[in-house]
């Protein structure tokens, strides 16, 4: 299933070759499922017996990729991982960490999967990632529990100000850097992890209009999912509807040499196979 995020409403999603297509979950449940993406977190069996029943040909109703705002506004923690593939913590320069590298992206950072961003300086770099959303909450997750913890995913943008991000060489502020308006673009929708065949294996891909800037996959992943999950609850509770940035592959714009950041007037386009695109414009 996909789970969209429209007029503050959750809503079903079927998109076609054709045309984007979706259902109130509220209205066709007839108010028994809720109309908060993430309180219909705790209630995905419930959602799955009334996708069973939809007819989309009667019920659905035809919407433009510009009115699906971020899957999740008000997650408790956005939680993200820095050098998690080898290749690109060789193309920054910074050795792989031994236990993942955490740092937080802030909730007012966070965007729809069709949305416009304003440039605060000149060194606006692109990191596309897998975003998987949190389902049932908990502390002291083990691994091989740590899957059925997990909702879904979504397709990620970490957009970084590398002026901010490295503006005090002995602390660089990542999280601040990584978190002006618009820099933690989410979507296009939660995709429900039932869904998602291998999300060890799925392809990701950044490109600035039809430049090809990222290609990699979560194959690579320094620490996996799994570990990631425990490595977190065994400091802070998970909660439903936490947003975990897993890191991204090799491409990003601070590791070119000379090297490159987004313009006034680029438009970014980062898609995951099986989970969609977002695409971000840039003034």
């Amino acid at each position: 299933m996909k789970i969209a995020r429209i007029d503050n409403r959750a809503h079903l999603i079927h998109d076609t070759a054709e045309a984007l297509l979706a259902i109130d979950i509220g209205s066709a449940s007839e108010g028994q499922l809720p109309t908060s993406t993430k309180a219909l977190l705790a209630r995905i069996g419930d959602l799955k017996k009334l996708s069973r029943r939809i007819d989309w040909a009667v019920e659905a109703v035809e919407v433009q990729s510009e009115s699906l705002q971020t899957p999740i506004p008000d997650p408790s923690q956005i939680l993200a991982v820095g050098m998690n593939y080898q290749d690109h913590a060789d193309e920054v320069d910074i050795a792989t960490p031994d236990s993942p590298a955490i740092f937080t992206k802030f909730q007012s950072s966070l965007t729809g999967a069709d949305s416009d961003v304003a440039l605060p300086s000149a060194s606006v770099d692109w990191e596309a990632e897998l975003v998987a959303v949190i389902g049932e909450g908990g502390r002291q997750i083990s691994q091989d529990r740590a899957w059925n913890h997990i909702a879904g995913y979504a397709v990620g943008q970490d957009l970084s100000c590398r002026e901010l991000q490295f503006a005090a060489t002995s602390a660089p502020q990542f999280s601040l850097g990584k978190s002006y308006e618009g820099f933690a673009p989410i979507g296009p929708w939660i995709t429900t992890a039932e869904e998602v065949e291998d999300p060890t294996n799925l392809e990701i891909n950044c490109r600035r209009g039809d430049e090809i800037l990222q290609q990699g996959t979560t194959a690579k992943l320094v620490f996996d999912i799994p570990t990631l999950i425990e490595h977190f609850s065994s400091v802070i509770e998970l909660r439903p509807g936490d947003l975990i940035f897993t890191g991204t592959p090799h491409g990003v714009g601070f590791g070119r040499d000379p090297q490159v950041f987004l313009r006034s007037g680029d438009t970014l386009t980062s898609s995951i196979s099986g989970l969609g695109s977002i695409v971000q414009r840039f003034h």
